[in-house]
This record gives C-alpha cells, structure tokens and sequence, in this order.
C-alpha cells in the first residue's frame, strides 16, 4: 500500500510539472513569432494542395520545403486539421497570412505535439539512477532531471515564441534513449530511424548509435576485462537492424525513388550553396575563427597590408547566408567542414568502443557527436545547441563532474539564442525565464551533489557572472550609441564570440573528462 501510494505521488508530480509548463506555453501564444511560422505555413499549404510529386519542386515562396519526406507528411496531416481553423491558411500565394485562427492553430500544434517530449521525459527519468534517495522530493534526481528538460529555457523560447516543432522531435530522440537504455534495442533504433526521416540534423548523433548498437546489441557478450568477444557476434541481430533501417528509409524515400526525385530531395535537404555560417553566427569554432579573420582584416587595413579595394563589402553579420570568403584567412569548404567533424567526433567513437560504460558511455558519445558536430558543421544554427543540451540533462544528475559541465554550457547555449528573440516586448520574458531556468539549475544541482566539491571553479564562475554585463551593453547601452548605425551587427559578433568561448571549453571538458576516466572492472563486464 506504501509503494503504491508513493508511486501516484511520484506520478502527481510529474503530471504538476508538464500541466504547469503547458499552462505557460498558452500564454506565450500572442508572443512574437519569426519566418518560421511562416516557413510552416507555406508548408501545410504546399502539402495540402499539391500532389506528392510537387512537394519538392515548388517554390512559390522563398521557404521551400526542406526538411525529410516524414515531416512533409506530419505536415500534411496537419493541414487537414488547419482547414476546420482557417482554410485560407492553405492557399499557396497567401504569402506572410497570419490570421488569429492560424496562429491559434499553428501555436497549439506545437503545444498539442509536446505531449510526445512530456511522455518521454516521463521515461528517461525512470532511467536515473536512484543511489541518491532524498526525503525531500524536490532533492531528488527525478524530480530535477524532469525541471530541466520539461522547462528548459531553450526549447520553450524557440518552439513556443521563435516558433519550430522541435519538442515533439526531441521526444522522439529522448524515447529512443531511454529505450536503449532500458535495453529494448530494436524499439530505441527504430525510434531514431524515424527521427531521422524526420529531421536530418539527427545525422549529427548517428555515429554514437551506431557503434552503441553494434557494440551492445551486434556483439552479445564481453570478457571479464571489458574486452570484446569476437565469436558473440549475432549476425541475426546484425540483420534486424539493418531491416529497421531499410524499412523506414522505404517508406520515407521510395515514393520519391520511383518517382526518379531522388536527388532533387537530397537537393532540399543538402543546401550547400548557403554559406559557412548563419545570418547570426552560432557560437562554435567558426564564429572565432570568423572574428580572428575580422580582426585580422581590420589590423591590416589600419597597417597598410590589405588593399581596401579588394576586400568584399558583404558582411556575414548582416543578414547574409549565401557563400563568403575570408579575407586573410583560408576560406572554408562544405568538405573541410566535414573533415573537421570526423576527425573531432572519432575519439569519442573510439571510446564508445574500447572503453564500454553502458549507457553512460552511449550518452557521453552522444552528446560529444552533438557538440562535435555543432563545433565544425556547416552553415549551423544557434538552436542546434539544444541537441547537445538535452541529453547532457541526463548525466547532470548521475555525477557532479558533469554537472559543472551542463552548468557551463547550458548556461551559454542559452544566453547564445537571446537574438533569436530581438523585439522589445518580448526582452522582459527572456530575461525572466533565462534567470528562472538558470538560478534553479545551478541550486538543484549544487543541492544535489553537495556533499562534493564545487561544481565551478572560480574562473568558470567569473566568465558565467560577465554574461550579465554584456547582456546589459548590448540590449541597454549599444542602442543609445552612434556605433548602432555604422556597426550595427557587434551585439550579435560579442554575443556569438563570447558565448563560443564558453560552448568550445564545455567540449573541451567533457572530452578531457571520458578520455581521463577510468573504468572499474565491474563497468567494463557491465
């Protein structure tokens, strides 16, 4: 009877948690939105309207379809709800149409859709490790992992005011997770096979599936050092992945290989004629690799090196995402991007491999893949951040090392998406929901591990406490300069600067943190 009712308490809880996040999400539905309501708008109507066979070809607005064939397909199901709201939502050359019924129904899709990502935070945390009993609830692993993805500051700005389906997305991902760490294989890669036909930015967290499976699911059994049993090896199991990969790629591609589009999709989904960089910078290692070329550029002007002439007068924080080249710097290649990546992500493969942690190690490889990827990919958004986020969410709450680690990054991560959200109505609600998320992180988790050692050193809380003066500088005092009008882009260049130094130490960190560790005998026959 005990158990029982402990259980209804722990589910009361959670559903206090999603029904309250959910509550604050309706009030943000009168809130700014930016093009991407747009660019799903257009989407419904170009899926409802036009045969399958169009879907990648039209380009009646400049916000062509470009995401995988299952998502056009989410979004015609959608449409055929959408037209009890407002059917005038659906016709193609309504360009920029934004009634209160559209907006109602496009804000509540994605509030609905959410229910997703509320079910499996639901089961990653039934995932935590529960060693850490607390009496006190609100002091239990549980109870903080599900504040801090439930009510993650990112994920709430962009998909309920910036506007994008990404909750439902990352439920995709956080279920498989949980899947394969409850040890259901074929559900947790058949999951992720989904995902990716959903939202191809998934291909960044690919490798750690991979190798995950293969080492855990492929390969049946270890030696008692950890070392791998060559004969264990299950071609069947082998086969059954390979058909869940097949089957799902069938179904998402094959209408579009029969109809020989093929590579008009890939097209769609590949766009490397968009530049290294978004309009504004992601905080990555080409956001300080662009401002060295800056700076660079700048000294050699002042010093009589460079020809002004010669130097091109696009700047790629004006709003610009085609093409560019560097000025003093080697300009950079879709394939260096690539390489970067590669070579950035293999340790961390490597260490999935050779020194197997369970699923522990899958999401530490998950989460560098993640990081990696954001650090070196090409033409990255600021929002792909949140890829690296939401899975460290879960080892913040298993060890205080990695703790710090979430505390630093998420920190800037979520400081690095403010110019997402650039109107001044919506400045107030920023603020107060960046200090919310961020004062409850850092207290839960140093309540949690505080019978260790800080979980920031005092240089990691001095650079963290310097992001509330330059927030101040460049909302407050850059506005009221004369610089506004002949350097308008600097608040995005020392925003995306600054908050790359935090996002790159993080990934230095955590690499240095699984390539240091050591294993105990019991982990490695684990």
């Amino acid at each position: 009877c005990g158990a029982a009712m402990a259980a209804a308490g722990g589910r009361s809880w959670f559903r206090g948690l999603a029904l309250g996040v959910s509550l604050l999400k309706c009030l943000l539905v009168p809130a700014y939105y930016s093009t991407d309501f747009e660019v799903h708008r257009n989407w419904l109507a170009i899926t409802h309207n036009l045969p399958l066979s169009q879907w990648y070809y039209e380009a009646t607005s400049e916000w062509t379809l470009d995401y995988p064939p299952f998502f056009a397909w989410f979004e015609y199901a959608l449409s055929h709800v959408a037209k009890y709201f407002d059917p005038k939502m659906l016709v193609i050359e309504n360009l920029n149409y934004s009634s209160h019924a559209t907006i109602f129904f496009q804000r509540f899709s994605v509030i609905f859709t959410d229910i997703l990502f509320i079910y499996a935070v639901h089961e990653c945390c039934r995932c935590v490790n529960g060693k850490r009993a607390a009496k006190d609830i609100l002091e239990k692993p549980t109870f903080i992992l599900a504040v801090l993805l439930l009510w993650n500051f990112g994920l709430l700005i962009v998909d309920h005011i910036h506007f994008q389906y990404n909750g439902f997305l990352f439920g995709l991902m956080l279920l498989s997770v949980a899947r394969l760490c409850q040890r259901r294989y074929l559900e947790g890669a058949l999951l992720f096979a989904v995902l990716l036909h959903f939202k191809h930015i998934y291909m960044y967290v690919a490798p750690a599936y991979g190798i995950y499976l293969l080492r855990s699911y492929c390969f049946t059994a270890n030696h008692a050092d950890g070392s791998l049993k060559w004969r264990s090896f299950s071609f069947l199991h082998l086969t059954l992945l390979g058909l869940i990969v097949c089957l799902v790629s069938a179904l998402s591609l094959g209408p579009f290989i029969v109809l020989g589009q093929l590579p008009q999709v890939m097209s769609r989904l590949f766009p490397f004629k968009r530049g290294l960089c978004h309009a504004y910078w992601a905080p990555n290692f080409w956001a300080l690799y662009n401002a060295v070329d800056k700076a660079l550029t700048v000294l050699g002007l002042k010093c009589n090196f460079l020809d002004h002439t010669k130097i091109p007068k696009a700047s790629m924080t004006g709003g610009l995402v085609q093409e560019f080249q560097h000025t003093v710097l080697p300009s950079v290649t879709p394939l260096a991007t690539l390489i970067c990546t590669f070579i950035s992500i293999l340790p961390s493969v490597f260490c999935l491999w050779f020194k197997p942690q369970g699923p522990r190690g899958f999401l530490q490889c998950l989460v560098l893949c993640a990081l990696s990827s954001f650090m070196f990919g090409w033409h990255v958004h600021e929002k792909a951040i949140l890829l690296a986020i939401l899975p460290l969410s879960l080892l913040s709450v298993q060890r205080a090392k990695d703790a710090g680690i979430y505390l630093i990054l998420t920190t800037t991560g979520h400081f690095s998406l403010f110019p997402l959200l650039f109107t001044p109505p919506e400045l107030p609600t920023k603020i107060l929901l960046m200090l919310l998320f961020t004062v409850y992180s850092f207290s839960s988790l140093k309540s949690l591990f505080r019978r260790e050692r800080p979980l920031l050193n005092w240089l990691e809380t001095i650079y963290l406490i310097q992001l509330v003066p330059l927030e101040i500088f460049c909302e407050f005092i850059f506005p009221l300069t004369p610089w506004k009008w002949h350097y308008p882009f600097v608040p995005l260049l020392l925003t995306s600067v600054y908050c790359a130094l935090g996002v790159t130490y993080a990934w230095l960190k955590l690499y240095i943190s699984v390539l240091t560790e050591r294993i105990s005998v019991r982990q490695k026959a684990e």
